[in-house]
């Protein structure tokens, strides 16, 4: 089983740890492009540029552009019951939280493909 990461930067850390950091943002890249949202993401971005890029974008889709939101949500795949535990307090800390949601989800889709590939 996975560790249960309690902010982006330990998730990164360890995805550098695992040297799956750089499937991670490949991932990421992906899963925004199928979603429809342009983001201009550098490969050899660093893991706190990442967590800040990542913060911003989800704050900017919830306040501007929230179909797209959803639909990011929807392409990655967060589970529905992982947003039962969002603490609802400001549209800042909403995106964090759900920042870290979506990083979980994509690490662990990574994490997936390496040990069950072939």
């Amino acid at each position: 089983m996975a560790p249960d990461f309690e902010n982006g930067y330990g998730l990164l850390a360890n995805a550098k740890a695992t040297n799956l950091y750089g499937k991670l943002v490949l991932q990421i890249k992906k899963d925004f492009a199928l979603s429809n949202i342009p983001i201009d993401l550098a490969s050899d971005v660093t893991a706190e540029k990442l967590w800040t890029f990542l913060h911003e974008k989800v704050y900017f889709l919830i306040m501007e552009k929230f179909p797209d939101y959803l639909n990011l949500l929807y392409v990655v795949d967060v589970p529905e019951k992982a947003f039962k535990g969002i603490q609802v307090t400001d549209a800042v800390e909403v995106a964090e939280q759900v920042s870290l949601l979506i990083l979980k989800r994509e690490y662990r889709k990574v994490r997936f493909k390496e040990k069950y590939s072939s």
